[in-house]
């Protein structure tokens, strides 16, 4: 009986723990690529800033605010938060359009060969799909868009893809540590730290969405 009553404060606490973890860390490594990258101070600066910005830090924070245990904005209506939702997706997506046209862009000035690297060949992809997922967010907004399709199903299509998007951004990112760039510039314990930073969120938003479709499912049985 003390079990029964003790396992869902656990489980609670263990989700705020984690969601919090998300917030903080996702935004302390996007701060710091900030510092060692310097925006601005050249063209491939934007790079690792802007695809950080997008993907560790305001795609994170646009699924969370879906969260029930630690979204910031968890009094908001739920159509408050699908369009702010929106807003910060686009926001991403644009980000890292931006970000990878300058890694386009500096590697054709100096002459380097495109999509060498896994980082790179994921990164491409994850480009393409988070603008994708994008605009198809206009459809969740404006469900008469997407004629023949019910809003439910929309929604968990929407959910699905949204996932595979972050995960692909963040295992993105989790490559770009590995870098030469990076590793030139953080080592030992610490670049295992800035490693676990996007990789937690990306463990934190994969619990949020799937244990979302696991309760919607036990409610539809």
């Amino acid at each position: 009986m003390l079990q029964a009553e003790t396992e869902p404060k656990l489980y609670t606490c263990g989700r705020v723990s984690g969601g919090v973890s998300a917030h903080v860390l996702c935004a302390v490594f996007t701060a710091t690529v900030a510092v060692l990258s310097k925006p601005g101070s050249s063209l491939f600066s934007w790079h690792p800033f802007l695809m950080t910005l997008a993907f560790s830090f305001i795609m994170t924070e646009a699924i969370l605010l879906f969260s029930t245990h630690s979204s910031l904005f968890r009094k908001a209506k739920h159509q408050t938060k699908a369009r702010l939702h929106w807003i910060l997706q686009s926001l991403s997506a644009s980000c890292a359009v931006f970000g990878f046209g300058a890694i386009v862009y500096n590697k054709h000035v100096h002459g380097k060969p495109h999509f060498t690297s896994w980082h790179g060949l994921i990164g491409v992809i994850t480009v393409c799909v988070a603008v994708l997922q994008s605009v198809g967010g206009l459809a969740i907004l404006y469900p008469k868009l997407a004629k023949g399709w019910s809003l439910a199903k929309l929604k968990r299509s929407h959910a699905a893809f949204g996932l595979v998007a972050y995960l692909l951004g963040s295992a993105s990112v989790v490559l770009g540590t590995s870098s030469a760039w990076f590793t030139g510039r953080v080592t030992g314990y610490a670049w295992y730290m800035m490693a676990f930073c996007p990789a937690l969120g990306a463990l934190v938003v994969m619990s949020q969405v799937t244990n979302a479709y696991m309760a919607k499912k036990r409610l539809q049985s």
